[in-house]
């Protein structure tokens, strides 16, 4: 049969639509092109949450998948409808950095009734099915930061503590292990301990209030660096020795400066690379790891310029 111009130029095109769909063209391809991973990061105001979103986006573009970022500015109710809302989008897999451990519970049900896998990182969510739990061994570093205020300050002294967010694992644990680390040093006495929520300004605010009951403090512990640089600046030039955690850029300036003792360094742009690789090898189907820790070391000036480059 002698086909005309027209008609031979649709077979071609059916032809070349059917060769697409053998070769797997749409959504889903081998190639993993189309898998779309959402992130809930509990909040992009605090460097260390920016660094560990940086690392996701770079681990989502080697891997090449599509990264959807949401900040929860924590706010738990915030995550919540993130998280709800990723579910009715096609997402093939979750990763959420929680606000608070309890209350993210919520959100990873909303993933797991809607069969999509839900990786944690740096946080734990309490209560719910998680493909992968990625974050840096916080009780470690807690023993790390007391025997660093330890040394710091010679083994004797009162010291207080400023606490992160209340219900987050990151400040059940690294408070764990810096009050298991302390009683080592029976000449050290913990006069008091108050959260700041990870947060400089409320770090400024705390420490100016202990101060006046303070009159014998020699050491100041944080559990991150926000709430270290705040207590820095309460203090005034006090001479308390302080000791942060996370490493920051900010928190390494003030060891270079002589303000800081010590901090705890994390790695979060790898807890964000690891989170992503994680959820990815989730969204396909893949064998994943139940939990990563990611090593933590502690910092002070002699050691700087190795975290520094």
């Amino acid at each position: 049969m002698k086909l005309t111009r027209r008609s031979a130029f649709a077979a071609v095109a059916v032809a070349t639509l059917a060769l697409t769909a053998a070769c797997g063209g749409g959504a889903g391809n081998s190639s993993g092109g189309e898998i779309t991973v959402a992130l809930s990061v509990s909040t992009l105001n605090n460097p260390f949450f920016v660094q560990l979103r940086d690392g996701a986006q770079e681990a989502a573009k080697a891997l090449g998948v599509k990264l959807v970022v949401q900040d929860a500015q924590n706010d738990p109710a915030t995550q919540v409808n993130q998280v709800q809302t990723f579910t009715t989008q096609g997402v093939k897999a979750i990763i959420i950095n929680a606000v608070e451990s309890d209350q993210a519970t919520p959100a990873a049900k909303a993933a797991e009734n809607a069969k999509i896998p839900v990786v944690a990182v740096d946080r734990a969510v309490n209560n719910a099915k998680i493909a992968s739990q990625i974050a840096s061994d916080n009780v470690a570093g807690g023993k790390l930061a007391a025997e660093a205020l330890a040394k710091a300050i010679g083994g004797a002294g009162d010291v207080v503590v400023l606490q992160g967010t209340p219900g987050t694992s990151a400040a059940r644990d690294r408070g764990q292990g810096f009050a298991d680390g302390i009683k080592a040093s029976a000449g050290i006495k913990v006069a008091a301990q108050q959260a700041a929520d990870f947060d400089r300004s409320k770090g400024l605010e705390v420490t100016t209030s202990l101060l006046p009951t303070q009159a014998a403090l020699k050491g100041l512990f944080a559990q991150n660096d926000e709430m270290a640089l705040g207590a820095i600046k309460a203090l005034g030039g006090r001479d308390v020795k302080v000791v942060g955690f996370d490493a920051t850029k900010d928190g390494l300036d003030a060891i270079e400066a002589g303000t800081m003792a010590a901090t705890i360094a994390q790695q979060p742009r790898e807890l964000g690379k690891l989170a992503v690789e994680q959820a990815v090898k989730a969204a396909k189907g893949e064998q994943v790891t139940a939990k990563v820790d990611v090593p933590v070391k502690v910092v002070t000036k002699e050691n700087l310029a190795e975290f520094k480059k």
